[in-house]
This record gives C-alpha cells, sequence and structure tokens, in this order.
C-alpha cells in the first residue's frame, strides 16, 4: 500500500496541471516551493518545506521556454540536494534538447550529451524520462534513466495501442511509420496489435523541409495511423498524409508522443488530410486544443504516476512498458 511517508514531489513552471494529475494519482500535495524569474531572465528557486532524507521527485517538461525550463530543473535538484534530500529523481517528460543527439557535422555540439552532465552534476540521482529521440541518450547517464513507451523502455506506446484498440477495427488499421528512423516503433505496434505496416522514405535538403517521399506498404482502402516521438513544425506528418490519401487510405490519423507543434504547425494540420492528431499532455496542449478542433490528447498523468510509484516502492517497472496502470 502507497502511504506517502519520505516521498515530495515538486513542480517547475513549464507544465503545472501534469504536476497536478501526477500528485492527485498519487494521493499527494504538491510540495510547496517558489520558482521566479527576475528581470534579467535569472531563476529564482526557494524549496519552501523540508526535504530533508526525502524522496523527491521534480516534475519540469522540455517545452515553452526550453532553457528557463532547463535551468530550474537543475536549480531545484541542486536546491534539494544541498537541503540533504535523500535520493532526487528529475521528472522530464520531453527531454530536453533530445534531437541534438549526434556529431552530425563538423563542429556540431552533442548537446543532449550536455544536458545529462547538467542534471548529473546538480546532484540527479536518477531521470524518468518519455520516449526520447534516439535510445542512445541513455548512455550519456551514469545515473538511472527510465524511459516511459516502447519495448524495454518508457515509452508511450502502452497508451497509443490502448487507443488504437479502443478507437479502431483492427483488421482494417495499417500502421505507418513517416520516417525509416521510427520504423522500429511502428513495427512493434504494429506487431503487437497483429496489423499491417508500411513506412515512407524521405529525402531532405535541409532540416524540417522533405523533399521527397515514397511510401513502401499497401494502405488502399485501409485506416492509416502515422506514429511517431514528436510533432514539431508536422510538415513531415502533413506531407505523408497526403501522399497516404492518394495511395488510397479511407482515413488517416497521427499519433505522437510529443506535441510540439510549433510555427505554422496548427494551421498545417487544419489544412491536412489528418483526421485528427493525437498527441500525449507531455507538454501543455490546451492552448492547441482551442486553435485546432484536430487535436487529441492521451493523458499519461497516471502513466508517470505509477512510475514515481514503483520507484519509490523499489517496484519493478519493466510491467509498465506492456500496459497502463489504471
Amino acid at each position: 500500500m502507497f502511504t506517502g511517508n519520505g516521498i515530495k514531489v515538486f513542480s517547475g513552471t513549464s507544465h503545472p496541471e501534469l504536476a497536478e494529475i501526477i500528485a492527485r494519482r498519487l494521493g499527494l500535495p504538491l510540495g510547496r516551493a517558489e520558482v521566479l524569474k527576475s528581470g534579467i531572465g535569472e531563476s529564482h528557486v526557494r524549496i519552501i518545506e523540508s526535504v530533508r532524507e526525502d524522496d523527491v521527485y521534480i516534475i519540469n517538461t522540455g517545452g515553452g521556454d526550453i532553457n528557463t525550463s532547463l535551468m530550474e530543473m537543475c536549480i531545484m535538484v541542486h536546491a534539494c540536494k544541498i537541503a540533504s534530500a535523500k535520493r532526487i529523481t528529475a521528472v522530464v517528460p520531453l527531454f530536453p534538447y533530445a534531437r541534438q543527439d549526434k556529431k552530425d557535422k563538423s563542429r556540431a555540439p552533442i548537446t543532449a550529451k550536455l544536458v545529462a552532465n547538467m542534471l548529473q552534476k546538480s546532484g540527479c540521482d536518477h531521470v524518468i524520462t518519455m520516449d526520447l529521440h534516439a535510445s542512445q541518450i541513455q548512455g550519456f547517464f551514469d545515473v538511472p534513466v527510465d524511459k516511459v513507451v516502447s519495448p524495454r523502455s518508457l515509452y508511450a506506446e502502452p497508451s497509443v495501442i490502448q487507443y488504437i484498440r479502443n478507437n479502431f477495427a483492427l483488421d482494417n488499421v495499417v500502421i505507418v511509420s513517416p520516417d525509416a528512423g521510427g520504423a522500429k516503433r511502428a513495427t512493434s505496434i504494429a506487431d503487437r496489435l497483429g496489423v499491417d505496416f508500411a513506412l515512407f522514405h524521405k529525402e531532405r535538403k535541409k532540416a524540417n523541409e522533405v523533399s521527397r517521399m515514397i511510401l513502401v506498404g499497401h494502405v488502399k482502402d485501409k485506416v492509416a495511423i502515422l506514429v511517431d516521438d514528436m510533432a514539431d513544425t508536422c510538415g513531415t506528418l502533413c506531407l505523408a498524409a497526403s501522399h497516404l490519401a492518394e495511395a488510397g487510405a479511407t482515413r488517416i490519423l497521427g499519433l505522437v508522443t510529443h506535441g510540439i507543434l510549433s510555427g505554422n504547425a496548427l494551421k498545417a494540420v487544419s489544412e491536412s488530410t489528418l483526421e485528427k492528431l493525437v498527441v500525449t499532455n507531455t507538454l501543455p496542449q490546451d492552448a492547441n486544443i482551442a486553435q485546432c478542433p484536430k487535436i487529441e490528447v492521451i493523458d499519461i498523468g497516471n502513466v508517470l504516476a505509477e512510475v514515481i510509484r514503483r520507484s519509490h516502492n523499489g517496484e519493478s517497472i519493466s510491467k509498465l512498458f506492456n500496459e497502463v496502470p489504471f
């Protein structure tokens, strides 16, 4: 039985709604902390209640003003560390700078590794994140990293599978990856559902701009569900949806873990052949829903809350790779 003894949950300013959902699920009040920003942009943090010998979880996602979110997390971790917290876990649903995970050009930084170093040097003992853009980011850490979604990592996959089972007749569904890099994610979902799989091969002229896409697989007279880890400008998703419509798909939907939806993404989705774009609430989505009726949200607060409960009690987290907690 979860009593909540010896555990404290705090929130930064990037996604307080998700932190409230997690705290309610755990049956705990959010810890009292003062997180402010000065006139010159400095983050000021004060932990108002004692955390001595407590198991502390700090929730702040990599959205909005991402640099402020990252600094808030590091400062809050440091504040709890020097206040004698027993263990400190950073709960980062969307990992900051996850797409800068390799040296792909001369003199390019590996910023995801820098972020990992910052969290560790701040005093972080454990990291919980969701659907990392590249799994090798886990190797940037010397502390445990639980990634909530695809097989053998913390992913949104079980929640996505549950959504598909509840809303579609599986004998008419095809899972589509918008690029070759997401093929492993898409095939895993397709295999667990027992449905067909297709993918796009895409060529880029520059970042966030796709020049050509080639469909590999059959989607004619089927419900095509595009799955990906994140939707940023939505150029790839919308172009893929257009090709799927030309290939004869009867319905086209997008399911992504992180709905970043920057720039003209909402306009692109509204004008696209996508019937709807389903995202999780790793980032705040209320404003996006108000602007675009095609946006639908899956709540993953219960999954993250269960990860925190199991982590605190020393229970296995691997069960959540395949099941959605009730």
